[in-house]
């Protein structure tokens, strides 16, 4: 057995080809990565409307509810990670938290989330290049419908957490917003 490289043990900046990125790891082992120019990380999300910090209120989501990003966001992780690496993982997931911009859908920060223990010590095991992957496809394939809500915030949160070996399959929605059940049988 070999040992295995712990890329992000304490607080550090990265200096990579092109890109600068920040690893931030608080008292409790978790870490924070993340590309060292933010836009919005760190920064409270505000509704426009009131100029108080945004309260969630449940049945108003801030998205639109639609079948293809979640799948589209699985796939660019999966197809990240080395398959030596996902070998590993054991169901261990990743968090990866979302910055979207209000106006346009389109994903202004990325955040990836997990702890240095034994709960998910295999993310600290992967270099900043495969999460600096994720982050330039999904930014560049990836658009959200923001909602009504969604459009009266200075950007929209979201977040999710996911084991790289699973994937999601779209479900396409029929003309009146159903999901058409033939669609997700397998063929």
């Amino acid at each position: 057995m070999t040992a295995q490289t712990n890329y992000y043990p304490e607080t550090k900046t990265f200096h990579e080809n092109g890109y600068t990125y920040q690893c931030d790891v608080n008292k409790a082992s978790m870490v924070s990565l993340y590309n060292a120019e933010c836009t919005y990380y760190k920064t409270e999300q505000i509704d426009m409307t009131t100029g108080k910090r945004y309260e969630f209120t449940p049945g108003k989501p801030p998205l639109a509810r639609e079948p293809y990003t979640k799948p589209q966001c699985f796939a660019i992780v999966n197809k990240a990670f080395p398959p030596e690496i996902k070998a590993r993982i054991n169901g261990r997931e990743l968090t990866i938290v979302l910055y979207i911009e209000s106006a346009t859908g389109k994903i202004a920060d990325v955040v990836f989330n997990f702890t240095t223990g034994k709960l998910a010590e295999i993310y600290t095991q992967v270099p900043v290049s495969v999460y600096r992957e994720i982050e330039v496809e999904l930014k560049k394939n990836v658009r959200f419908t923001p909602s009504a809500v969604g459009k009266k915030l200075n950007y929209i949160f979201m977040f999710w957490t996911q084991d790289p070996n699973v994937t999601i399959k779209s479900t396409p929605l029929t003309p009146g917003g159903q999901v058409d059940p033939d669609s997700t049988k397998d063929k």
